[in-house]
């Protein structure tokens, strides 16, 4: 397929892109800095734009198949729409030129998914450290679900750096209330391709941990 990611130069950006060359798809990213790719591969086209600038994101939407975001930023502690806006022009995008696959990384802990992220991140991480940031990933959550498209988003538990398992478990009520419950960025980005060709979640936003 030809696959438009965005987030490339994030931890699970860089997953997704490794991954999907692995399974030889076509894939644009949209970057800020080129530079902070280093992958070199013949099916992977390195193209310099903004999120946030919604004719770079037409440029790179026009002739794909899917579109994968992880979407992310680490401006924590400052109001931010960041993730609202840049989804919006995604989504723009999308809808003018007739690409309606969409696959969304965002985060237990959001919206319907409260709580799910253990009591460490419900009573201090995520009122204190990540107020911003989650309530701009709400938001984003919420303009995917009136896109029209179709849209699988991707709520994954506390993040690490690991190998890839291939062995998780996904739905909506993975997670839980106590426990901050982890997922290699790797097996999020395995599950995030595996949601092409899988309409299981269809229209639905399933948690991601181990």
């Amino acid at each position: 397929m030809k696959l438009l990611i965005i987030g490339g130069t994030g931890g699970t950006g860089k997953e997704l892109i490794k991954r999907a060359l692995d399974e030889d798809h076509e894939i644009t990213v949209l970057v800020r800095n080129p530079k902070k790719v280093h992958t070199v591969h013949p099916n992977l086209r390195i193209l310099e734009g903004n999120v946030l600038d919604s004719n770079s994101v037409e440029r790179a939407v026009i002739g794909q198949d899917a579109v994968l975001s992880a979407l992310g930023h680490k401006r924590f502690f400052i109001k931010t729409t960041i993730l609202s806006k840049g989804t919006n022009n995604i989504i723009n995008a999308m809808n003018k030129n007739e690409v309606r696959r969409l696959i969304c990384i965002t985060s237990l802990g959001v919206n319907d998914s409260r709580y799910r992220l253990g009591l460490y991140y419900t009573l201090f991480t995520i009122p204190v450290i990540l107020f911003f940031y989650f309530l701009d990933k709400s938001k984003q959550e919420k303009l995917i679900r009136k896109s029209g498209l179709e849209w699988t988003i991707v709520r994954p538990g506390q993040l690490f750096n690991g190998k890839i398992r291939e062995n998780y478990k996904h739905g909506p009520k993975v997670g839980h209330y106590i426990l901050t419950k982890i997922i290699s960025r790797a097996d999020v980005a395995h599950f995030m391709l595996s949601q092409l060709h899988d309409k299981t979640y269809l229209h639905k936003a399933p948690g991601i941990t181990y």
